[in-house]
């Protein structure tokens, strides 16, 4: 496997957190990458990144888009927020990677997909463009919190495809967002809380292609987030997926003292878990 699981648990901290990438058993190289940084006992930051395949540049543009989201974040100013940390260092990512395609002509279609997510005091911020996923496991429910960035989950999304087509489809991996494409990249924001024993799994397309939720959720229940991760990557090798494989798996272990009032988050969350 090409990264060992990070982040073991503390007493200290509020939360558990593994990631973990293996190239597969089809491609010789990996062109995920992920990566993390702890901030405090109850402030965290991770991210999981996918290279565009086929184009030349993807392992690179993958590696870049993580090490600059995290160093971004990591120099900007706590008292921005969580969220606008996070856009802001994405949106650095995405014009890095953009500069470096313009001036390196051997990387000139590079560009990847990105996930990232900050969980400080309960609450999860996250940033997306592309088709990595970010689920959400609260009682043993599992929900797709990111809406893929692809032609064909649009289709479905307009009731044009079902749900099962789009799996197999022969066009399912055309991303219609990516970073490192455009000099201004769209990319999603999403905010939510959460609760004690909340789960939470982010992972590259590798990964949720060949297992299916039920079975993401199953396979991490039960265990510390090091476990999670490897028998995530492992049932999916023994499966033999075709593409690489990378995941995150994040545990909510107390409380944060944080109270939700808002009934727009409740609401969201309802609408998450279909209530």
């Amino acid at each position: 496997m090409d990264s060992p699981p990070s982040a073991p648990p503390s007493v200290e901290q509020a939360f558990e957190l593994a990631l973990l990438s293996d190239v597969g058993t089809t491609r010789p190289d990996n062109e995920d990458s992920c990566g993390h940084f702890i901030e405090s006992p109850d402030s965290v930051v991770f991210a999981v990144a996918d290279g565009v395949g086929g184009y030349e540049g993807g392992e690179i543009a993958s590696r870049m888009g993580v090490d600059i989201l995290l160093q971004a974040y990591r120099e900007s100013p706590p008292v921005w927020g969580a969220a606008k940390r996070l856009y802001r260092a994405i949106t650095r990512a995405n014009i890095e990677i953009h500069d470096k395609a313009l001036t390196v002509p051997e990387l000139s279609r590079m560009a990847t997909t990105m996930t990232a997510v900050s969980v400080e005091k309960g609450i999860l911020s996250a940033v997306h463009i592309g088709d990595c996923r970010l689920h959400l496991i609260r009682s043993s429910q599992i929900s797709v919190v990111t809406k893929d960035h692809t032609m064909v989950a649009g289709q479905v999304r307009m009731g044009m495809m079902t749900a099962a087509r789009a799996k197999t489809h022969p066009e399912r991996g055309m991303l219609l967002r990516s970073l490192g494409r455009e000099l201004i990249a769209s990319i999603d924001r999403i905010t939510l809380p959460l609760m004690e024993r909340d789960r939470l799994i982010l992972c590259s397309d590798g990964l949720y292609n060949t297992l299916e939720d039920k079975e993401l959720e199953s396979l991490s229940r039960d265990v510390d987030a090091e476990t999670a991760c490897r028998q995530l990557i492992d049932t999916a090798n023994a499966r033999g997926t075709g593409d690489n494989l990378t995941c995150a798996v994040f545990r909510m272990t107390s409380h944060t003292g944080h109270t939700v009032r808002t009934g727009g988050w409740r609401e969201r969350l309802r609408g998450l878990f279909g209530r």
